[in-house]
């Protein structure tokens, strides 16, 4: 293993040796009639970019060069500009121009890629073509190699799975994630269309960190994206021009969400070379090799704003797919297809006159899925408004995965939204796609919420047992009231029968609700939801999914016997048999085998509370 291990560390290294050679040499690869290097560029220059400020027209704005910064990282320069033209002052930095391509002495010197808010000047830094172009050549020398690596959540595998704790992480990732980046890289605007007014709002701190600015569009659904591509003909590539096609200019989407709703990344595209496109001059998610959709769009206007000017677009049709993802550039390729993943969401609501079902496809990515998801979900289910205080959730999630069980969860929520279901969606497939044991192909995902206006909690008012002390073998029953927010009181019985080799002694009978069981059962019996490998990651996801917030749980609390080994249960193993275990030298986990007695009932309500009693086994 360490012998292995030295080899990947020699590896490591000599990438990093090759790519900062790589760099280094660029300049002087570079095709001179076509393209300039930051080596021939002065102060005072005369410029221009070409970007595209509204439809597909994309103009030419006037710039002049104000200095080189040399080494701004390593083995990086860069080149700062300044527009010059009426409207790029008016603007000021925007997002979305990210990849703008900037014309030196008739040849390209790169792209548009980074501001600073609340800039009162036009003032933009460019990532030189040469840097750009590398992606490209790295991209393709790796294509046909095994990659080892990948980055995404890294989420605890060996302990029960939490789905709280899952999502926070999920967040705190997202909040941590390229925050030194994103002050001073052009923001990608991600347009949503199809959700309520102010919907974008909701993942907010998620994904500025990524580097976006989420921004409500102004059109939405698939009908109003099928007149778009039939109104928008290609008119030719010049420099003035409006052109649906990819060329330097042109605006560069990446659908994140298509269909009934969408969700775009936007930004510019800086070169074209072939089949190979060139784009954003800064990194989209920040790493390596990624499978992402790649389209044509429009600008439907320019947003200025003291804070951070942006352009509001929308994508017209995908056309390739982004392939590398590297802090310079983004390179695609024109005709790739990238995977997308079949989202269907259904929503009954109190207060609406009909069943709404919007069919949309998620773009495959193991870091932005889950957040995607999340936005998907608390977006949609604001289409009517804003759910009253008192507020009941019922919902169902399939998620269908190639070559495996499908994930099915069926529950209910009260007073807190949307945001369990995106819990167990989000959480589930980010564990899904970011698992350390095997690929996880996900076909499709289907979710349906009926929304009731209505509080659904409830509290355990008393607990009256039929006998305290009893004899083993002998039946007790349990009476129990739940009081409901604003409702009557109601009445529970459940009956069960003392094993008859239970020793004489005391025991804790414990009646609870789902979120006390789930909590008991993680807690007592942790091995039963700690994956070892793919097969029982689904087998953990789906057993902690059937734990019925609505049901009412009594449990009786035997003494422990046994071992359970790993996931592995041996109930009966007599004690002197267990030493065995105990050796230093085994690396087998194993502890107690836990024995409880445990009768539930579905009541309509959701517990939050817990009784515990005790019942007196008498010899």
């Amino acid at each position: 293993m360490l012998r292995n291990s030295g080899k990947l560390t020699i590896v490591f290294l000599l990438n990093i040796v090759i790519s900062v050679g790589s760099f280094c040499s660029a300049a002087a690869q570079l095709d001179r009639e076509k393209y300039i290097g930051t080596d021939e560029i002065v102060p005072g220059m005369e410029a221009y970019c070409l970007t595209c400020y509204k439809g597909t027209q994309i103009e030419k704005f006037p710039l002049e060069v104000l200095s080189v910064v040399r080494d701004v990282s390593l083995g990086r320069d860069a080149i700062l500009v300044q527009g010059t033209g009426e409207r790029f002052i008016h603007t000021g930095p925007v997002a979305g121009c990210s990849g703008s391509p900037v014309y030196i002495d008739g040849r390209l010197a790169g792209a548009l890629a980074f501001g600073w808010n609340f800039s009162k000047d036009p003032l933009y830094g460019v990532t030189p073509i040469a840097d750009m172009l590398q992606v490209g050549e790295r991209a393709e020398n790796q294509k046909n190699k095994i990659q080892n690596y990948k980055t995404g959540y890294a989420f605890d595998y060996s302990v029960p799975i939490d789905f709280n704790d899952i999502y926070s992480s999920i967040v705190r990732f997202g909040s941590g994630s390229r925050k030194a980046i994103s002050l001073s890289s052009l923001p990608c605007p991600l347009v949503t269309s199809g959700f309520p007014a102010g919907a974008s709002q909701s993942i907010n701190s998620l994904t500025e960190s990524f580097g976006f600015i989420p921004v409500s569009g102004i059109s939405g659904g698939s009908s109003s994206l099928v007149a778009r591509r039939s109104s928008l003909k290609p008119r030719g590539t010049g420099h003035g021009s409006r052109s649906t096609e990819l060329v330097p200019g042109a605006c560069l989407a990446v659908p994140l969400v298509t269909g009934d709703i969408t969700v775009d990344a936007i930004g510019t595209v800086t070169e074209v070379v072939g089949d190979k496109v060139y784009g954003f001059g800064h990194s989209f998610l920040g790493y390596g090799a990624i499978d992402l959709p790649m389209a044509t769009g429009q600008v439907h206007t320019v947003v200025s704003s003291l804070a951070r000017s942006f352009k509001l677009a929308s994508a017209i049709e995908t056309v390739g797919a982004l392939q590398s993802d590297e802090s310079t550039a983004v390179y695609g390729k024109i005709g790739a297809k990238a995977k997308m993943i079949p989202l269907t969401i259904e929503i009954d609501r109190f207060n609406d006159t009909k069943k709404r079902v919007y069919n949309c496809q998620l773009a495959n990515n193991q870091l932005f899925t889950p957040l995607i998801l999340s936005y998907v979900i608390d977006g949609l289910s604001a289409t009517v408004g804003t759910l009253p205080p008192e507020h009941t959730i019922e919902y169902k999630m399939t998620i269908n995965v190639e070559g495996a069980k499908s994930i099915v969860a069926e529950n209910i929520s009260t007073s807190v939204d949307v945001w369990e279901l995106i819990e167990e969606s989000a959480g589930s497939v980010a564990m899904l796609m970011n698992n350390p044991y095997s690929k996880a192909d996900i076909k499709s995902l289907a979710i349906s919420i009926r929304q009731l206006p209505e509080n659904s909690a409830a509290r355990i008012w008393s607990v009256d047992l039929s006998d305290s002390k009893v004899k083993a073998g002998q039946n007790i029953d349990v009476s129990i009231i739940v009081e409901s927010f604003l409702k009557k009181k109601r009445e529970y019985k459940i009956g069960f029968k003392i094993p008859e080799d239970l020793p004489a002694g005391t025991y804790d009978l414990i009646l609870c609700g789902g979120y006390s069981w789930r909590e008991f059962l993680l807690n007592t019996a942790p091995y039963k939801f700690t994956p070892e490998n793919f097969t029982s990651l689904i087998d953990v996801i789906n057993s902690i999914l059937a734990v019925r917030r609505d049901s009412l749980y009594c449990v009786l609390i035997l003494p422990p016997d046994g071992v359970a080994i790993e996931r592995a249960e041996l109930p009966d193993l007599p004690s002197t048999k267990t030493l065995i275990f105990q050796n230093a030298r085994r690396t087998l986990n194993f502890e107690p085998y836990p024995h409880w007695q445990q009768k539930s009932l579905d009541i309509d309500a959701v517990i939050i509370d817990e009784k515990i009693m005790q019942i007196e086994v008498c010899d």
